[in-house]
């Protein structure tokens, strides 16, 4: 699948889903040709939410994922692929919470808010998001 950002899409700014981190770190390959090299361009900033720490943290816990590895490298990772870390506002808290959206995962939720709030496009493959996201997205 080629990744196919929307014309108006933002050139400089991405707010990755929680999987598209995943895979970006873990499995390179899952991601659509064109979607390493969109999001290593050095004009771009691409985001990693908090939100997304805490869903990998919980699914390590539930036993649904092995995130330790990612967990306790996360400040190095951050680093090493120039991720920007973007926390959890009020603002987004309350913007999540008020979606007209019928899918209940607070974590896509509180995704969907923060591009919203920031005016991100959202990188994933999730067809939730894909369909609610107020922002453009680039599907992976």
């Amino acid at each position: 699948m080629k990744a196919v950002p929307r014309p108006d899409a933002p050139a400089a700014a991405i707010l990755l889903d929680t999987h598209t981190l995943l895979w970006l770190v873990t499995a390179p390959d899952q991601l659509a040709g064109d979607v390493c090299e969109i999001l290593a361009n050095p004009g771009r900033t691409v985001a990693v939410s908090a939100v997304s720490a805490w869903e990998i943290a919980i699914k390590t816990r539930l036993g649904r994922l092995d995130g330790e590895p990612l967990l306790a490298a996360w400040p190095d990772i951050m680093a090493s692929m120039a991720l920007t870390e973007l926390a959890i506002e009020a603002a987004d808290a309350i913007m999540a919470g008020g979606l007209p959206w019928d899918h209940r995962d607070p974590f896509d939720r509180m995704i969907v808010a923060q591009a919203g709030r920031r005016g991100l496009t959202i990188a994933t493959r999730d067809r939730h998001m894909l369909d609610a996201a107020l922002t453009p997205t680039l599907r992976v």
